[in-house]
């Protein structure tokens, strides 16, 4: 007999490597344009802008997050905590919106860190467990296909955050990741005017 896996009502799927991609990217052009120094990340505010910019509001909420990282994303750029393996790794936070719980899952050398994005995004997908579904993945490799997966998923409330809008006509919210990032690094409202 099968074991079901347990999932949070919400669940964040987070690709390492693109979130490694946007925020240097975000970084350097920031650092330059302001001309000042940006501060590094703390993860937990991210995560937690990431949640609120979901329209997560506070309570008891449980939210799983789950990063999908390969050898060259298993370190955070410019974050802290940012080991993915040792420090990112079954360990939780709580603050009012609930409790956010971490798993990271490395892609071996059986499986590329896309397809194994694409695994874990069907095991969440087909849980009755999750609500809702909270996805950063890395569009610029895979969002196509990414795309036609989000778009047959029915049953979940489904958010993407990506740095460009979607292409192609959504049937799932999307978000610009630019601003919780933004707001992560202590970039001001009153410096991009």
């Amino acid at each position: 007999m099968e074991e079901k896996i347990k999932l949070a009502e919400t669940v964040m799927l987070i690709d390492a490597a693109y979130m490694n991609f946007v925020i240097a990217d975000l970084k350097k052009n920031f650092e330059r344009m302001l001309g000042r120094s940006l501060q590094e990340i703390d993860l937990s505010h991210l995560i937690t802008y990431l949640a609120l910019d979901a329209s997560m509001s506070e309570g008891e909420n449980q939210i799983q997050v789950l990063w999908v990282y390969d050898d060259r994303s298993s370190k955070l750029l410019h974050c802290h905590p940012s080991d993915l393996k040792e420090e990112l790794n079954g360990v939780a936070f709580s603050n009012p919106l609930g409790e956010f719980s971490f798993a990271s899952v490395p892609s071996a050398e059986m499986v590329s860190r896309e397809d194994l994005y694409f695994d874990l995004f069907d095991i969440v997908a087909d849980s009755t467990d999750v609500k809702k579904m909270i996805i950063v993945s890395f569009n610029e490799e895979y969002g196509d296909r990414l795309h036609l997966a989000m778009n047959k998923v029915t049953e979940k409330e489904i958010i993407l955050f990506c740095m460009d809008e979607p292409k192609k006509e959504p049937h799932y919210q999307w978000e610009v990741l630019a601003y919780p990032l933004m707001q992560s690094l202590g970039i001001k409202g009153d410096e991009l005017s």
